[in-house]
């Protein structure tokens, strides 16, 4: 015993100088943390209303970057390249089961939600209350389909359907490429004045091509894969730098030619954007809890992914299909009012949501299972912080009490 044999038993209480790292790590961020990650989270956003306002005053910059080139190609193809790199094809043959649940959630997103919405741009353009320009920007947003990781990260922070978000998303972007140029021919063809054949050709070198590159390299090239993913952040940057560069070269072409909206028109459009999304929102909800009652993570899923729209893959695509055409901007802008509005109002609405799950779950008598926890697939990354096709990173932070997202890009 040490107390026997007179040895001295030393103190195990920490000293001053082990103390003070542990209650600096409990301060939280400082002001400068706070506001450089803000920066960070936003960065594509504050770099497209900066690159707008600056090509309203220098539009004749795009001459001097070869936009016809450098805009029209090179970004547009380095984007779904990167897309098809990353695009997990292999979560297709999953949940494929489920076929009537992913079925009436891509029937919402790509006909409902684009039928609704040309009704009310139709109507807003052709009683002159809004800019013709601006009311095909509208249904052109609409017609695109949902978004990738921003679906999959909000589904999971909800307490939805994580399998049937990464299926449903990757399936949505695949569809889109077809679809999204169908629609415009469809219901814009006059009024946007597109050459069918020129836009299947430009879609084919432009994205189809690239998309198969990508696809090739994940699949036969280990070694690129495994490189793209150990440098994730950068790769991701620098698909953020090629979106901001393509909205830049695109509203200095705008401006060059001339705008005919006015300030009136921006700030109507912003104003129908953002009531159209949460009625969207709304008939969505009711449409899955209608196919879906009792199932209520596959609600939660469908809810996200039957109104969300993809930016990441909706300029390179638009900038394909009017590559040239001076309205391009207009059509662009009701995209980027549509991009920022669903994330504030998915991140407001996820730990209610998640809370319903659970009490919903409770009531039905839906026991949890490990099931529940989706499980990546080999060579994915886990959804804390995920990497899909869209080029963007979001991940899920836990604070101990709810998930709270943390959105870079």
């Amino acid at each position: 015993m040490a107390a026997q044999s007179g040895e001295v038993t030393e103190s195990v209480l920490p000293t001053a100088e082990e103390t003070a790292p542990a209650a600096a790590e409990k301060k939280g961020p400082s002001t400068k943390e706070k506001v450089c990650k803000f920066l960070d989270s936003n960065s594509f956003l504050l770099g497209a209303v900066f690159v707008i306002l600056l090509a309203a005053i220098a539009p004749g910059a795009r001459y001097y970057f070869a936009a016809d080139v450098t805009a029209s190609w090179l970004a547009v193809i380095y984007i779904f390249v990167m897309s098809g790199l990353s695009l997990k094809t292999e979560e297709l043959v999953k949940a494929l089961k489920n076929y009537k649940f992913n079925f009436a959630v891509q029937f919402f997103n790509m006909c409902v939600v684009t039928l609704i919405v040309y009704g009310v741009a139709e109507l807003l353009a052709g009683s002159n209350s809004l800019n013709r320009d601006l009311a095909d920007g509208m249904v052109i947003c609409a017609a695109l389909p949902m978004t990738v990781n921003m679906v999959i990260v909000l589904t999971k922070s909800s307490g939805g359907d994580e399998a049937a978000a990464v299926f449903n998303a990757a399936l949505g972007n695949l569809l889109g490429v077809f679809l999204t140029p169908a629609w415009i021919l469809i219901l814009l063809g006059e009024s946007a004045d597109i050459d069918f054949g020129a836009v299947v050709l430009k879609l084919f070198y432009r994205v189809l091509i690239p998309l198969a590159v990508g696809q090739i390299l994940q699949f036969y090239f280990p070694s690129v894969k495994d490189y793209v993913k150990a440098h994730k952040k950068n790769f991701k940057k620098s698909q953020e730098f090629a979106l901001v560069f393509i909205v830049y070269m695109t509203f200095c072409k705008t401006f060059e030619d001339g705008v005919e909206a006015w300030w009136g028109d921006i700030l109507a459009v912003m104003a129908v954007q953002c009531a159209l999304l949460v009625v969207l929102k709304g008939v969505s909800w009711g449409y899955m809890a209608l196919l879906f009652r009792d199932q209520p993570k596959l609600r939660i899923m469908g809810f996200y992914g039957g109104v969300h729209k993809t930016v990441a893959m909706g300029i390179p695509l638009l900038n394909a299909i009017y590559d040239g055409d001076n309205r391009l901007g207009m059509y662009t802008l009701p995209l980027l009012i549509w991009h920022p509005a669903q994330l504030v109002i998915g991140t407001y609405l996820s730990p209610r949501l998640a809370k319903w799950v659970e009490e919903t779950e409770k009531r039905l008598g839906i026991v949890p299972t490990d099931d529940d926890a989706p499980k990546p697939a080999d060579g994915a990354v886990d959804a804390n912080d995920i990497e899909l096709a869209n080029g963007e990173a979001l991940g899920v932070e836990d604070t101990g009490t709810t998930e709270r997202l943390v959105i870079e890009g």
